[in-house]
């Protein structure tokens, strides 16, 4: 499983991408419509100016989602192996949860989870 593997493993994708592209362009055809253009929100025609500046506050409230959703996933396998590789896995894991906490103090700080 070396670097081979992976060659043919991307060779495969791009392959079948490929692939799906060529038969949806050959299997739909092609019409103009000025509806396909409009923006549209849930089904209901825009008015108005479409391009609005969001809060930043979303923004920064979906990357805090994503650090504790990163933080999930890096902790079911440890809690998996922790056992076997003992008092090393406690550490990585408070240095871990040490790292987050400080990404979470300094949300908190800059005001990222205030709502609105």
């Amino acid at each position: 499983m070396g670097a081979s593997s992976m060659i043919v493993l991307i060779l495969a994708a791009l392959t079948f991408s490929i692939i799906a592209l060529l038969i949806a362009k050959l299997v739909t055809k092609a019409t103009t419509n000025p509806q396909k253009g409009e923006p549209i929100e849930c089904g209901i025609p825009t008015h108005g100016k479409t391009w609005v500046q969001l809060n930043v506050g979303y923004y920064l409230f979906a990357l805090i989602f994503l650090i504790f959703d990163v933080e999930i996933i890096f902790l079911f396998p440890w809690a998996v192996v922790a056992k076997s590789v003992g008092w090393m896995a406690l550490v990585e894991i408070i240095i871990f949860f040490f790292i987050l906490f400080v990404g979470f103090l300094y949300a908190h700080k800059k005001g990222a989870l205030k709502w609105m």
